[in-house]
């Protein structure tokens, strides 16, 4: 069995899956700010929930920059250099690795499409902004600690970072309600412009094939999509082709699903 953990900004969703890719039954703890309660609910989840159970691997996804195993910067929960993995691996006896979740979720969204790309940039729209480059199917190491939601950008006279203006935590901000609960065009056009901001500064710097967004945003993929081809179309230079634009077909289980992917391509390799 491998075992999936997404840490999330909000929840952490904890999963088996057997040899064949077949999810077990998936447990959910909110993910505590404070790095030891983390710790300590994981470890507890997973006692609780697969005593006895032989893992071949554990693949923990993290909402922010891992190196060497490490997550070294994960703005959203204020945590530096945890060294999750060491932790687990006391209780789990087996192989244990730390992944970005945004690369994760590309490579099981890359995985799951009929052809796959050259190049893929996942978008994980959520409680901030994550993104995944994903190369002939793979992660790449030496782009998997990009952080596109922490972009720079300009946005109504503003320089901030993508997020802040873009994410999920930023819309229900600025509009006072949840996404769920926005119903006027024009707002999700709204959306969409912030939205395309990110994707007109990446498109040209790495000219992706396909563009799939996810995340808790991505479920309301239909309210906007047209809006952001439009404003892609519009604004993108001419000789440059706009990348097919898809919605996640998991958006809120690709993460578990990449951890997956990444496992089985860490044992076989």
């Amino acid at each position: 069995m491998l075992l999936a953990v997404d840490t999330g900004g909000t929840k952490t969703l904890v999963s088996g899956f057997d040899r064949a890719g077949k999810p077990t039954h998936e447990f959910r703890f909110p993910t505590p700010r404070d790095p030891d309660e983390y710790l300590a609910a994981l470890s507890e989840t997973i006692h609780d929930n697969f005593r006895g159970r032989i893992f071949d691997a554990v693949v923990i996804a993290v909402p922010g920059v891992v190196r060497n195993n490490i997550a070294v910067w994960c703005d959203n929960l204020g945590w530096e250099n945890l060294d999750i993995a060491t932790h687990i691996k006391s209780i789990v006896n087996c192989p244990v690795w730390l992944e970005n979740d945004a690369n994760l979720a590309g490579l099981a969204e890359t995985r799951a499409l009929a052809k796959i790309p050259a190049c893929t940039l996942y978008a994980t729209v959520s409680t901030g902004i994550g993104t995944g480059i994903i190369v002939n199917g793979q992660i790449m190491p030496a782009l998997s600690g990009s952080e596109g939601g922490h972009m720079l950008l300009e946005y109504d006279g503003i320089v901030s970072e993508w997020e802040n203006f873009a994410s999920g935590f930023a819309i229900k901000r600025d509009y006072k309600k949840f996404a769920r609960d926005i119903h006027e065009p024009k707002i999700w056009q709204e959306v969409a412009d912030k939205i395309s901001r990110g994707f007109l500064v990446l498109v040209p710097a790495l000219q992706p094939d396909t563009i799939i967004i996810g995340g808790s945003i991505g479920t309301y993929f239909d309210q906007y999509a047209d809006f952001l081809d439009e404003i892609l179309t519009r604004r993108m230079p001419s000789h440059m082709p706009v990348p097919e634009i898809r919605q996640a077909a998991h958006p809120e289980e690709a993460v578990l699903y990449g951890c997956y992917y990444y496992g089985s391509d860490q044992l076989a390799g």
